[in-house]
């Protein structure tokens, strides 16, 4: 199967599973159904926007201003106001803590398919698990983590290790794709740079997977410090 393909699938695939977990977070709320209707149409429109503004070639890193810069502020914006808000709330109590962390399982496939842009010469080594980037690890663990959790509680220290390891080589990862770039502080020089990101569907990569990757670190960390509080 095609690349492009593959990385459609696991974008379609992700978003399901989150908005299945709107829906199992507010099952029980008289506004549930409202809510998770309301999320499904902004994560779609949201996805469908981004993907469109790249197939029409509208996202460019060399343009004034440079678009895709404004799309990966959006990420940032989104993810943060969306994890730090009642809605994130929400979701840090409202599921398991297992589903919270498996769902960070996904990072393990999307490092397998950047590994294949990289073999296909789309991206950059750099931004592989052949170079600098080491998220595969959040990916395996998160599986593995969310599994036992699901069977058994663990310390808190435990899993906010863990959270905060991901943190660390999400923003490892996000450094060297950003220093990658066509712009003016771009400090991996080697080629291809890092523009493959403003294609459709790879869009997708900062759209989608950081944005619900740094939505869920946040989320967790919500969790975790509830859980303390409620221990003191």
């Amino acid at each position: 199967m095609s690349l492009s393909l593959l990385f459609v699938a696991l974008a379609v695939a992700v978003a399901i599973l989150f908005l299945g977990g709107v829906y199992w977070a507010w099952r029980t709320e008289p506004n549930g159904k409202i809510v998770f209707l309301i999320t499904g149409v902004l994560s779609a429109g949201w996805m469908l926007v981004t993907h469109v503004a790249a197939a029409k070639g509208a996202l460019r890193f060399d343009g004034r201003p440079p678009t895709m810069m404004v799309v990966l502020a959006g990420v940032f914006v989104i993810a943060s106001g969306a994890g730090f808000s009642r809605f994130g709330k929400k979701l840090a109590l409202g599921l398991p803590l297992a589903a919270l962390v498996g769902l960070q399982a996904f990072r393990f496939p999307l490092e397998l398919l950047m590994h294949r842009a990289y073999e296909d010469g789309l991206m950059p080594v750099q931004m592989s698990y052949s170079g600098r980037n080491f998220d595969i690890v959040t990916g395996i663990t998160a599986a593995v983590l969310g599994l036992i959790l699901w069977k058994r509680a663990l310390p808190g220290w435990v899993v906010q290790l863990w959270n905060m390891t991901g943190i660390v080589l999400l923003g490892n990862i996000l450094g060297v794709a950003i220093l990658s770039t066509p712009m003016p502080f771009r400090r991996f020089w080697n080629e291809p740079a890092n523009v493959w990101i403003t294609q459709a569907p790879y869009v997708w990569l900062p759209a989608v997977f950081v944005l619900l990757a740094m939505m869920g670190h946040i989320v967790i960390a919500r969790r975790l410090a509830a859980e303390n509080k409620s221990h003191l």
